[in-house]
């Protein structure tokens, strides 16, 4: 667990689904201290104890999107005797977890801890829900943006070619374009390294480019 910025920490684990070597094979996950609570992003932990340094006040777990549900069962059970510790995120995460208890399900505009709020995105309307942080003028996102080589790239699901990347400008682009109002420095994802200055303007030249495949 490294600390990236006051009250911000970031580690990686691999991700359980792909092959070690493979670009997308570790993942990132984030600890954010907002003051009365830790907010915990997308949290994946080979064990719940890795976070007992950092908890020592009520835990929000905050999904950007459902297929990152990963530890956050495993947090709460861990932590949930000690401090008041809640699962946030789209309904669909219900289907990911073993029990309704401790989750909160949200949808874009509803007022999240600590001020975050989540954002709705694609065309049509995607699952992921990019988090905004308030508290540590950030933006996370699960999927929809990587960084690669040290750039922010707009994630593709499928190899890009004249069609894929007119959906891309044409309608997918243009839903996370609002984002660009929020105010933000830093780009936190999942996928790659985090950018921690000038972020806005790193977001812009992503949407502004064309997609990007993991494969190619």
């Amino acid at each position: 667990m490294e600390q990236i910025a006051e009250g911000l920490w970031r580690w990686t684990a691999r991700h359980p689904e792909w092959h070690p070597g493979q670009w997308g094979s570790e993942v990132a996950s984030f600890a954010v201290d907002a003051g009365d609570v830790m907010l915990l992003i997308d949290p994946l932990v080979e064990a719940a104890d890795q976070l007992d340094a950092i908890v020592s006040k009520p835990v929000a777990i905050l999904i950007t999107i459902p297929y990152h549900v990963r530890s956050s069962e495993e947090i709460r059970h861990r932590f949930r005797g000690e401090v008041e510790t809640t699962i946030w995120g789209h309904r669909a995460c219900r289907k990911r977890l073993s029990e309704d208890a401790g989750f909160r399900a949200f949808e874009p505009g509803d007022g999240l801890p600590a001020g975050a709020s989540a954002y709705k995105i694609g065309k049509p309307r995607r699952y992921e829900t990019p988090v905004h942080l308030p508290s540590h003028g950030a933006l996370v996102f699960g999927d929809a943006v990587a960084e690669v080589d040290g750039e922010l790239r707009v994630w593709s699901g499928e190899r890009v070619d004249a069609s894929v990347s007119r959906f891309y400008r044409e309608r997918f682009n243009p839903t996370l374009e609002p984002l660009l109002e929020l105010d933000f420095q830093s780009v936190l994802v999942t996928h790659g390294q985090p950018v921690l200055a000038n972020g806005r303007k790193e977001l812009e030249r992503a949407l502004a480019a064309d997609p990007w495949y993991h494969r190619e």
